[in-house]
């Protein structure tokens, strides 16, 4: 176990020295940003940092300074010491990546109180002066030495920041025309204003004029600039936009406030619908903030006991989702309970089917494998222990569930129980179908969005039928 051990008062020399290095991390920043509540940009936002004179991203100053604290608290004099005054005054900015050395060098000695003091000097890796000052501090009298307090592990954890980086990746491409079908409460119609506004989408509005302009109005936005198709009913309205989408006055589709079963019945009419020869499916990118990429999860919404033929087309458009994404070779898990296969267990029996049909092409443009359990196909570790080797164990981009009830809870679990943010889109069709939920927040919804926008600009051809 390792200790760590006191200078009491009388130990201490006049000349004494303790050093400190360490290099600045953006963990660091986060942490002292999560502590103090200072997000200013110049620490926190890399674009607006690049604008600035150093065109860097800096630390908090006091973040150095605070590296004080552990020299005098951990070494010299160390456990049992009180703080009195600090002052120190600084020269230049931290930067991110630079390693700096923290000196405390004693000064002086008070008998009457055990008051210590230290000059203090912080220079960067190149010897340039980071901070000078003074700390007067109490020293104790009496030794101690006690075990080293066990630090909790901590993760940083950025929500939505998959989803920010996809949203940033749709920059060079122009919007897309996108029917808002039924966007009639607010959340449906201000989603849709937003990504206007992100240059995401141009919207056309489907839906009871009147209803839509209350909802504007409301909420004091102004949508004169927005087309508007009036409808009588959410009926109507999924099937005018699903004519428009045929005949390609739109190039997408996003579900407002009306049933998922509704818009999609519109969808697959053999003769007024926008079906293709692939098997339409639904895939959540999630973004997981333990995960280090972004994470697919198909098929939770649409197909619910998918045959081994609806099976192909859904690892197939996640694979070209995983494509439009800039993902060249997407890591396709094949999920069951197990990773062996077992005549007992269909999906195990399926997931070696998949994977032969990729050995046959097939399937095309991933690397794919199965059966895998969760554990083993998120964890390099579980993979490592069953001893499985695949180029996919640990490092799947895509999860395709045996069926639509294990594929909706995991979504649901690792937005609920890990914090993940997700967006959704349904592929397959002619054109991409956003089914948005009403409980959707801002950024999700602004992803589904960019995720309709990556596959039109990114789009292959689709044989009608």
């Amino acid at each position: 176990m390792e200790f760590i051990e006191n200078k009491v008062f009388d130990e201490i020399k006049i000349g004494d020295i303790a050093t400190l290095t360490h290099t600045l991390t953006i963990e660091d920043i986060r942490l002292f940003a999560l502590v103090s509540g200072d997000v200013n940009p110049t620490h926190m936002d890399t674009k607006y940092a690049e604008g600035q004179e150093s065109h860097k991203v800096s630390g908090h100053s006091l973040w150095a300074g605070n590296l004080l604290s552990s020299l005098l608290g951990n070494q010299l004099p160390g456990p049992g010491t009180v703080y009195r005054e600090q002052n120190l005054q600084f020269e230049r900015q931290v930067f991110l990546g630079e390693t700096i050395i923290v000196t405390i060098t004693v000064k002086e000695k008070h008998e009457d109180d055990h008051l210590v003091v230290f000059n203090c000097r912080c220079e960067n890796q190149d010897g340039e002066i980071i901070y000078t000052g003074c700390a007067n501090v109490f020293a104790p009298s009496e030794k101690i030495k006690r075990p080293r307090a066990m630090l909790p592990e901590i993760h940083i954890n950025m929500p939505g920041a998959q989803l920010e980086r996809l949203v940033k990746m749709t920059e060079k491409f122009e919007p897309i025309r996108m029917a808002i079908v039924h966007p009639v409460d607010t959340n449906s119609l201000m989603g849709a204003i937003d990504a206007a506004k992100a240059n995401l989408i141009i919207p056309v509005l489907f839906g009871p004029r009147g209803k839509i302009t209350a909802i504007a109005e409301q909420e004091g936005v102004d949508i004169n600039d927005y087309e508007i198709i009036d409808t009588e009913h959410s009926h109507e309205a999924a099937a005018k936009a699903v004519v428009m989408a045929r005949s390609g006055e739109v190039e997408a589709i996003m579900k407002g406030s009306l049933h998922t079963d509704e818009l999609m019945h519109e969808a697959i009419k053999r003769d007024t619908g926008i079906t293709s020869s692939r098997r339409m499916s639904h895939v959540f990118l999630m973004d997981v903030p333990t995960y280090p990429r972004p994470l697919m999860v198909t098929d939770a919404a649409i197909n619910i006991e998918p045959n081994l033929e609806t099976k192909r087309d859904i690892v197939q458009n996640a694979i070209e989702l995983a494509h439009a994404l800039g993902v060249s070779e997407p890591k396709v898990a094949l999920l069951s309970a197990v990773e062996t296969v077992s005549s007992k267990m269909r999906s195990t029996l399926e997931a070696a089917a998949l994977c032969k049909m990729a050995d046959r092409r097939q399937i095309t443009g991933g690397l794919v494998d199965g059966p895998l359990a969760f554990d083993n196909a998120v964890s390099f570790e579980a993979a490592r222990i069953k001893k499985i080797t695949s180029a996919v164990a640990g490092q799947a981009d895509i999860l395709v569930a045996p069926d639509l009830e294990s594929g909706n809870m995991v979504a649901k679990q690792l937005e609920y129980l890990a914090d993940a943010q997700s967006s959704g889109i349904v592929l397959g069709a002619r054109v991409p179908i956003a089914l948005t939920s009403r409980a959707d927040s801002v950024l999700s919804r602004m992803a589904s969005c960019a995720l309709a926008l990556l596959l039109v600009r990114n789009k292959k051809p689709q044989i009608e039928r």
